[in-house]
C-alpha cells in the first residue's frame, strides 16, 4: 500500500460526513476548507506548478476547476492521486482538512532544530531546498541538499540513488507527497538512518511512522478562515495566518 492509499483510507470515514465549503489554490499555498460537524476545519498543501502550455490555449491542471465544490470530499481527497501537480494539492490540502490532529500530542519545536540536533557532526541529506540549509551546513559532517531546480551548492535530484543511502539523517519536504517521490524516496533511506518528513504539506499523521519516518513536522491549521484569505491572495508560509508549527516523533 502507497502513503497515498493509506492517507486516503484513514481519512475515509470523516469524508464521509464532510462538506467543503472553499478551494483557494493560491501563489504557494493551497487551501481547502471542509465543514465537519458542526466546525469548520481547514488544511493546506504547497502549490506546485504543472509545467504545461500556456493556459489561454494548452492543457488544464485543474480539470474541474470552478466545479471542485460541487465534488464530495472524498473525491477532492482522492485528487492526490493525480498526475497533475495543483490537482494532487488539492487532494492533500483536504486530507489534511480531514486529519484528527490532537495538538496536546505533538511539540511545538521547528524541524530546523530537531535536524541541527540530530544531525549534528553526521552526514544529513535534504530534499527540497529550505531556508535552513546554510545552519546545517555548519553543524553537520556532511550536507547534501536534493533538488529538482538545484540553486548554487545543491545536487540534482536525480542523484537521490545515490545521496540518500549514504546520510545518517535524511529530511524530506512533504511536497514529495505531491509529486508522488514519497516512497521511492523513504526505499532509498537507511533502516538505521533518522528520517524527519517536513513543511506545511506534511500531514500530521502517525501514518508516516509506519512507512519508516521518525518525525513528522507539519503546520496545524488553527483559524482556517485567516488561512483562507492571506492564502488565497499569496501569502508565503511566513505570511500565511492562522497556523502553527507541530512535531510529532515516532518515539512518543
Amino acid at each position: 500500500m502507497t502513503i497515498a492509499e493509506k492517507l486516503l483510507e484513514v481519512v475515509n470515514k470523516e469524508a464521509k460526513n464532510a462538506e467543503p465549503l472553499e478551494i483557494r489554490i493560491g501563489l504557494h499555498w493551497t487551501v481547502a476548507l471542509l465543514q465537519r460537524g458542526n466546525m469548520a476545519q481547514a488544511g493546506i498543501s504547497s502549490t506546485l506548478e504543472t509545467k504545461s502550455e500556456h493556459h489561454h490555449g494548452g492543457g488544464h491542471p485543474v480539470n474541474n476547476a470552478g466545479f471542485l465544490l460541487e465534488q464530495p470530499a472524498a473525491e477532492l481527497a482522492s485528487m492526490m492521486h493525480s498526475s497533475s501537480l495543483p490537482e494532487a494539492g488539492v487532494g492533500l490540502a483536504t486530507i489534511n482538512a480531514l486529519l484528527d490532529v490532537n495538538p496536546d500530542k505533538a511539540h511545538e519545536v521547528n524541524a530546523a532544530d530537531v535536524i541541527l540536533e540530530r544531525g549534528a557532526n553526521r552526514k544529513v541529506a535534504i530534499v527540497g531546498h529550505f531556508p535552513f540549509t546554510e545552519q546545517v551546513r555548519e553543524a553537520a559532517e556532511t550536507l547534501w541538499v536534493l533538488e529538482l531546480d538545484p540553486r548554487k551548492g545543491d545536487i540534482e535530484a536525480y542523484r537521490a540513488p545515490e545521496i540518500i543511502p549514504a546520510a545518517d539523517v535524511v529530511a524530506i519536504t512533504g511536497t514529495s507527497l505531491i509529486n508522488h517521490t514519497f516512497d521511492e524516496l523513504m526505499g532509498m533511506c537507511r533502516l538505521d538512518a533518522f528520517v524527519i518528513v517536513l513543511g506545511g504539506t506534511t500531514p500530521l499523521s502517525d501514518v508516516l511512522f509506519d512507512f519508516g519516518v521518525d518525525a513528522v513536522a507539519g503546520t496545524y491549521i488553527t483559524d482556517p478562515e485567516a488561512a483562507l484569505k492571506s492564502g488565497g491572495q499569496g501569502a508565503t508560509f511566513k505570511q500565511l495566518k492562522g497556523k502553527r508549527l507541530l512535531t510529532m516523533f515516532k518515539d512518543d
